[in-house]
């Protein structure tokens, strides 16, 4: 059966209630970075990766669609969001000082000069590059005859019949454009002496007149040729289908006279849906939610940077936009189809070399039980280094298929389309185990996906909830209730990513099994909030948001502060490698009253480095404020997904891992679990990674005050950090499996 979790309760409201921020010693706009303007620069961060000549040739090709679809997800989400709030008349001004009409602006001056970069590395550095190693993506000008016939039959045979040319008059009023596709805008004229001519006229000039062509989005957006390379199977040769489209267009309009066919691309706001979320009907709201998104308004407009100006203006006129609203692009409309040139070349030699992760040591009998495993000790795992489907997807493979399991609870906010734990939880649900899944049905973009996924869990008769009204579940956590000779024992996974087999191969991320009550009885507290009426607010190990992290991590900020100020009256040396100090890493940091006490810690003379992968709004090494702050982010392979939190406590260094930023939604609109990491091994393994990331000198990028970012560059290519974080950790895994007989 299906239910909606409880509704905001005491517990959160509570944690909403903040003390007034420590004053700060400068202007408040002064000590903050905007989000929108610190975002942009991470992926400026990641576009230099395609830019960078030392990333292997394909993967500066992915790079360029990184950058792309990261920045579609932005204009969705976040410009979505700042248009909405202006048409909703708000004027409210962040804690950087910035309104929301200077923040659009400022958004657009930055996004240009970035655009211009990545045409630039694309039309003069990649594309060269991937011709000198056998790989062509061509123009139609550039085929060959016997190319240009076998195209054009390619079309007749397999495009022709696919496309819809849409017409535009009074008969047929302009047509829907999807969010994030690709178009082909296409001006026609009739013949002279048509008299259906002047009927058909849209554009204001006699006789003109638009249709639209879908490029299809269920096609390869490249399609090789072979008329050329029919003996060479290490040679490729592509146009892209929209450039094939471009250049056969004519066959859908017999009789016309084209004028003009450009391509154009439409992003709309995916910030939209309803704020009423009532517990009987949030699967529809959340319905509603997705209908809204597909018709919402456009937020930008991407033409060609030669556009046909008619065209232009009654694309502007139709779609309801402004001038600014409109990108004039340099190079590619879209880059993202490059994943498929990045996917079919089969050269080894330009990409990253192969990865396999490796099964955890702790875990290699794959004979033994992991429960008897956890039983003799907690196992904490790193991926992509080490195995997901040794790891995480046996725990709960082996829950599934053990008659000792009577219940397994999990939560889920992104999983892979075909993900090995659905088929286990319906076998072990129709075992007679109780399973509970909390599918978290508004995780941003995968709403849709986990709908269909809540819905199917439920027909196979697992009890699925769709979460907590009013808060994100975000947590991602496991819990096993086993029956054994002693009794009860509850068995728990505590992870800092999703459970998603894919982007456990692309994403850093971290992740504990153990049994330890300290843990296993606050997370079952935990899971009777997410499932039924419970307002218990007294975990005693583990940070729950949004009910104890954040009054928690403060504490353990203020004991810092406490015994900097007992090691100053002790005559402290600044240079003392043991002085208090503050090691964290996480994906973004924004919270405001997180950034104040961080500057508190900082002027008492707390040590304080952060890693932080995304944006940042904090301002490190401000004089009189963060003098004693460094910000680091880590661009590379891999996307650092993991989150740890380490203090110094007086020379008993704690460390914690799990799912939330330090991030206003993370603390406070969202259920999150961090646990205490108590193994000595582990805790050393995690300061060994740390260590690792702060002395990179590869993929390293330090903060300045201003909010600009330098590479750090090798000082010594024979040194441990000119590999970068990444291979590092690879070599060391590799090591360590070798020593270890694997």
């Amino acid at each position: 059966m299906t239910q909606t979790g409880p509704t905001i309760n005491e517990p959160h409201q509570q944690a909403t209630q903040h003390n007034a921020p420590w004053p700060l010693p400068v202007p408040e706009h002064e000590a903050f970075i905007n989000r929108e303007v610190s975002w942009l620069r991470f992926n400026e961060r990641v576009l230099h990766e395609a830019l960078d000549e030392r990333t292997p040739l394909l993967e500066r090709v992915a790079f360029l669609a990184i950058f792309n679809s990261n920045l579609d997800e932005y204009y969705q989400k976040r410009v979505g969001y700042l248009k909405r709030q202006v048409e909703l008349g708000e004027g409210t001004r962040g804690p950087d000082g910035m309104s929301l009409a200077d923040q659009l602006k400022t958004i657009r001056e930055m996004v240009l000069p970035m655009l211009e970069r990545q045409a630039d590395c694309y039309r003069n550095q990649i594309l060269p590059s991937l011709a000198e190693n056998g790989i062509e993506l061509l123009t139609w000008e550039s085929l060959t005859d016997a190319e240009k016939q076998e195209a054009e039959q390619h079309f007749l045979d397999n495009l022709f019949p696919v496309l819809t040319p849409l017409a535009v008059d009074p008969g047929h009023p302009f047509p829907f454009i999807s969010n994030l596709s690709t178009s082909l805008g296409v001006m026609l004229r009739t013949p002279p002496g048509d008299p259906q001519a002047a009927k058909t006229d849209v554009s204001g000039a006699f006789g003109l007149q638009f249709a639209r062509v879908k490029v299809p989005e269920v096609l390869p957006g490249w399609v090789r040729l072979s008329a050329e390379t029919t003996d060479d199977d290490s040679r490729y040769r592509f146009i892209s289908l929209q450039n094939l489209i471009h250049h056969n267009v004519h066959h859908l309009f017999q009789g016309m006279e084209l004028e003009e066919v450009e391509p154009f691309r439409v992003t709309r706001n995916a910030a939209v849906g309803s704020q009423d979320e009532d517990a009987e009907d949030l699967l529809e709201v959340v319905n509603e939610e997705l209908r809204q998104r597909r018709f919402a308004s456009i937020v930008r407009l991407e033409v060609d940077d030669t556009p046909f100006r008619p065209l232009n203006q009654f694309l502007i006129g139709e779609m309801d936009l402004r001038e600014q609203d409109v990108y004039e692009m340099p190079g590619e409309l879209d880059y993202n189809d490059l994943w498929l040139v990045h996917g079919k070349c089969d050269k080894p030699e330009l990409k990253y070399e192969p990865w396999k992760p490796v099964t955890p040591l702790r875990l290699i009998d794959d004979e033994a039980s992991i429960f008897n495993i956890i039983r003799s000790g907690d196992v904490m795992v790193h991926h992509p280094y080490e195995s997901f489907s040794h790891s995480v997807e046996r725990f709960i493979r082996e829950a599934c298929n053990d008659p000792e399991v009577i219940a397994i609870k999990l939560t889920l906010y992104r999983t892979a389309k075909n993900s090995p734990f659905i088929p286990d939880l319906i076998r072990a649900a129709e075992a007679g185990k109780q399973v509970v899944v909390l599918v978290e049905l508004k995780a941003r973009f995968d709403e849709e996906r986990n709908v269909e996924l809540a819905r199917r869990l439920e027909k196979a008769g697992i009890h699925v909830v769709y979460g907590v009204v009013g808060l994100k579940t975000h947590t991602k956590t496991s819990l096993v209730v086993r029956q054994e000779a002693e009794g009860l024992r509850t068995y728990a996974h505590i992870g800092t990513g999703n459970y998603n087999a894919k982007t456990a191969d692309l994403y850093t991320d971290l992740g504990l099994f153990t049994c330890d009550p300290r843990l296993t009885s606050d997370l079952v507290q935990l899971f009777h909030f997410l499932t039924g009426r419970s307002i218990a607010r007294d975990y005693q190990h583990l940070l729950i948001a949004p009910t104890n992290m954040r009054s928690r991590f403060f504490e353990m900020i203020d004991r810092e502060i406490a015994h900097c100020a007992d090691w100053q009256q002790r005559g402290g040396d600044p240079e003392d490698p043991d002085r208090p100090a503050i090691l964290c890493k996480m994906n973004s940091l924004e919270d405001k009253y997180t950034c104040h006490k961080l500057y508190e810690a900082s002027c008492a003379g707390v040590k304080i480095d952060l890693i932080v992968r995304g944006f940042c709004c904090l301002r490190p090494g401000v004089a009189g404020l963060s003098e004693n702050i460094r910000v680091t982010s880590v661009i590379g392979r891999f996307l650092e997904h993991s989150r740890i939190y380490s203090f110094h406590n007086n020379g008993e260094r704690e460390y914690y891992i799990g799912s939330a930023d330090w991030m206003y939604r993370n603390l406070n609109n969202r259920v999150e679990c961090i646990t205490p990491i108590y193994e000595p091994a582990h805790r050393q393994h995690l300061q060994e990674m740390l260590n690792i990331m702060l002395a990179d000198q590869r993929q390293a990028w330090d903060m300045r005050p201003d909010g600009t970012y330098v590479q750090r560059q090798p000082r010594d290519l024979n040194s441990a950090g000119s590999v970068g974080t990444h291979r590092t950790l690879m070599d060391q895994t590799r090591i360590e499996q070798i020593n270890a007989g694997g």
